[in-house]
């Protein structure tokens, strides 16, 4: 999606045309998966978080544009609202003091973001969902400028054939509607990337599904959405009904949402883009003069664009990704379940715990997907989303467990064993895991450092609004010092 894009480039020949080159495209990705050398020599790992940008009010910035003017650095790009900016890490190893690295990048380039931030009278803030955003913000006048951004708007808001409603019911209960997609902008997470062979590609997906909930409930960093107290991961259920592209009778009749945990496990990752053919009608049909079978078949290595940006317009929580490093194809797992923040530390916690616990689970000798039903799976996810660290799902052997007790008891260990098979420093493991240990055992994560403060600054008379905002002051003040949440004092 990274190239310009004009509504009217669409025409029914254009659609056409596109839906046969992404059949086309898929028949030739089934023959490499079959022929082809794909990178697999090392488990690279990235890592991407998208920021949101405030003013000194604490209440929403739109001022991407600017900043991204003045830092002129291709590791930041625009999101999708005015008030987001993402931030692309360079990918690498986490053998040795591979997390140590990434955390020298992210606190550089986030140093030389806020810097910029502030000639701009703007703050850099790392969370789930912004405290003090409200529905006046979310409009379309509001999205980036970036043409691709007006045309999802509109091919979404288009195929939906109506408003969008959001129906939340959580501690407090939110519903409104939006006449596009611009809510969610609201939504901003912390992505890892993982590499992988295409034939374990199915046992890390699968391993990344099933852990989905446990990751979720730890880490939870959105518990506000327009003023109101919703889920420990409010994100979760604003991003699936922000961009439901199905009015109540597809629902009805079964059509997939295009925000989707999936609903089988898989044998193979041409399972998921099988699906995405089959299942999804393509929003932005985009086509480019390759032939991909003559490249295959000349020796080259087809890009496979048109696949490659239709699987990006169906937005699975663990998402596979196809792409094209110095000439040498791979695959990887993209897993898109957590907030950003509360800082990097935190994100660091979070995605050691991630990559350990997949990786143990994804070469475990009876694997946890074959004890787990699929439905149960997507069931802990919701359940954790609206309960975060109070969460109790159901787990092989385990039966219901507390998601608190079933990473003390078990979790914690795997992802530090899944870890030493990564070669990660001992030091820098056990660093980063007693980060999720410690929330676990004090109870406090993002969610509900949130959720505390502004209750205490309501019990000392300020309305929602005013401890809304004298929360996210002094959430920003924190990030800054790098401390984990959980050690963050509730004033």
């Amino acid at each position: 999606m990274g190239k310009d894009i004009t509504r009217r480039a669409f025409t029914r020949a254009d659609r056409t045309r596109y839906r046969h080159k992404v059949r086309q495209c898929l028949d030739v990705f089934a023959l490499m998966l079959d022929e082809f050398q794909f990178d697999a020599d090392q488990p690279t790992t990235g890592l991407e978080v998208e920021l949101n940008l405030v003013d000194t009010h604490a209440e929403p910035a739109m001022r991407n544009e600017e900043i991204l003017a003045h830092l002129s650095d291709p590791a930041f790009q625009t999101e999708l609202g005015q008030f987001n900016i993402e931030l692309n890490a360079s990918p690498r190893l986490i053998g040795g003091r591979g997390f140590d690295d990434y955390g020298r990048d992210l606190s550089d380039s986030l140093a030389r973001a806020a810097d910029r931030a502030m000639k701009a009278d703007s703050r850099i803030i790392l969370v789930g969902i912004l405290p003090t955003l409200t529905t006046s913000h979310t409009v379309v006048e509001n999205l980036s400028a970036n043409d691709r951004y007006r045309v999802l708007n509109d091919e979404i808001v288009e195929t939906r054939g109506e408003d969008i409603p959001l129906d939340i019911r959580g501690v407090e209960e939110l519903r409104e509607s939006a006449d596009s997609i611009a809510p969610e902008a609201a939504c901003t997470s912390l992505q890892l990337h993982l590499q992988v062979a295409p034939d374990s590609f199915a046992c890390y997906w699968n391993a990344a599904q099933a852990i989905a909930a446990v990751q979720v409930a730890v880490g939870a960093n959105s518990p506000f959405l327009f003023g109101r107290r919703l889920w420990a991961e409010t994100r979760i259920a604003l991003f699936e009904q922000a961009t439901d592209t199905r009015a109540d009778e597809l629902k009805a009749q079964g059509v997939r949402p295009r925000v989707w945990f999936g609903e089988r496990w898989i044998t193979s990752i041409f399972d998921l883009f099988e699906e995405n053919v089959r299942y999804f009608t393509p929003l932005l049909p985009i086509c480019d003069e390759e032939d991909p079978l003559a490249v295959l078949r000349s020796g080259g290595v087809p890009q496979l664009n048109e696949l490659r940006l239709h699987n990006g317009t169906v937005y699975r929580w663990n998402r596979p990704v196809y792409d094209i490093m110095d000439g040498r194809p791979h695959l990887r797992v993209e897993n898109r379940v957590l907030p950003a923040g509360p800082t990097v530390v935190d994100m660091l916690a979070n995605a050691a715990f991630y990559f350990g616990l997949t990786r143990y689970l994804a070469e475990d000798d009876r694997p946890v997907w074959t004890q787990l039903p699929f439905t149960t799976a997507e069931e802990n996810f919701h359940a954790a989303a609206r309960q975060g660290l109070g969460a109790t799902i159901r787990w092989p052997r385990r039966g219901q467990v507390g998601v608190v007790e079933l990473v003390l008891d078990t979790m914690l260990e795997q992802a530090a064993e899944g870890l030493d098979r990564f070669g990660v420093a001992s030091n820098v493991r056990d660093r980063l895991l007693g980060v999720i240990e410690g929330r676990c055992r004090t109870g406090r994560n993002g969610a509900i450092w949130q959720s505390e403060m502004v209750a205490a600054s309501q019990s000392r008379g300020l309305d929602r609004d005013a401890a809304l905002r004298a929360m996210l002051q002094r959430y920003s003040e924190l990030q800054r010092t790098d401390v984990p949440v959980h050690l963050w004092p509730v004033e």
